[in-house]
């Protein structure tokens, strides 16, 4: 499904404010915190790449990657 360069951004955008709220909310971490752990991941870089498809994914999904990346760091 092709999609256009707003509607990957959009949808890119719904699941970086979801996996800062989970963070924040499941983790405790500050909303600081919670932005540097999800803009410097390597998980991000991924997002980033619509050839990746990650943004098809729900945020659930995409947060496992997420908090298995940051247990190994």
């Amino acid at each position: 499904m092709k999609v256009t360069q707003a509607e990957f951004q959009n949808m890119k955008e719904e699941i970086v404010k979801d996996l800062i709220s989970r963070l924040i909310d499941e983790r405790g971490l500050s909303m600081e915190q919670a932005f540097d752990a999800v803009y410097t991941s390597r998980l991000f870089e991924k997002l980033n790449d619509p050839k990746t498809g990650l943004f098809f994914q729900s945020s659930g999904y995409v947060y496992s990657y997420l908090t298995e990346e940051l247990r190994l760091t």
